[in-house]
């Protein structure tokens, strides 16, 4: 079965960069997987992503060694399955809050005899490799995502579920839910402990944390920090910051002045 490498990173307390898929668009998946992120998510809970728009952005990201995750709409074990089916790599499963949820979660996602998911689907061993089903248990990579209250409440329950790799936190639903204003970088004392709680839990069970981040300055911190598995901006982000950045340093108002200054004929 082909390796994933990103779950090979964090196992070795290792970072691994990526960044968000909310635009739908293939030919950008492509193009950011040939620029070296370690992983792409593909967004389906915020992004108008269906199923089938899934598998065309996952058959853009495996035109490189990029892995391919995804982030399905709900802990649902239809949508996990179908995820996985065609070729995600790993799954970032939205608002996890309780311990038998988290539990719900490995299960869909492990074939028996550790889980219940089942067995079909032609991509996963197309991208995979034939021997994808006796592999699969130990490749794909299981992310939980705490993003509110409550689940920083039950952090340490949540992630002692075996099979779980790494623990993902979402700013703008962990901020609203402590009462904050959303931001992916909130700077507040009370964000900041239950940004340590679920470290601390991260650290007890031996799972990667993780983090969304806007930028490289923001990511940086978290590195230095002890988080693993980062998240920059998005694909939309990303594109409108360097637009900005680009149309902000064009002299239109001195364009405008110096042709206004030109004889008319």
């Amino acid at each position: 079965m082909r390796p994933n490498t990103t779950k090979r990173l964090l196992k070795e307390g290792k970072p691994a960069v990526g960044t968000w898929l909310n635009l739908g668009s293939p030919l950008a998946a492509e193009w950011l997987a040939h620029l070296g992120w370690d992983w792409l998510n593909i967004d389906q809970e915020h992004g108008a992503i269906d199923v089938t728009l899934t598998q065309s952005l996952l058959q853009a990201i495996s035109t490189t060694d990029t892995i391919p995750l995804v982030r399905v709409p709900w802990a649902d074990p239809q949508a996990i399955k179908r995820a996985l089916d065609a070729g995600a790599y790993g799954l970032f499963i939205p608002t996890v809050e309780s311990r038998d949820q988290a539990a719900l979660c490995v299960r869909a996602m492990k074939y028996p005899p550790l889980g219940k998911r089942g067995l079909g689907g032609a991509r996963r061993q197309l991208y995979g490799g034939a021997d994808y089903v006796a592999h699969a248990n130990d490749e794909i990579l299981v992310i939980l995502m705490i993003e509110s209250a409550e689940g920083v409440k039950n952090a340490r329950d949540i992630l002692s579920v075996p099979g779980v790799d790494a623990c993902f936190v979402g700013p703008n639903d962990l901020s609203a839910s402590l009462g904050l204003k959303p931001s992916l970088n909130p700077d507040d004392p009370e964000y900041d402990r239950a940004l340590q709680t679920i470290f601390d839990a991260c650290q007890r069970n031996g799972v990667a944390p993780g983090i969304h981040t806007p930028n490289a300055e923001a990511a940086n911190r978290r590195l230095e920090q002890g988080w693993q598995l980062i998240a920059v901006s998005g694909d939309g982000g990303l594109m409108a910051a360097e637009a900005q950045l680009q149309l902000s340093a064009i002299h239109r108002e001195g364009r405008l002045a110096t042709a206004a200054a030109q004889p008319a004929y």
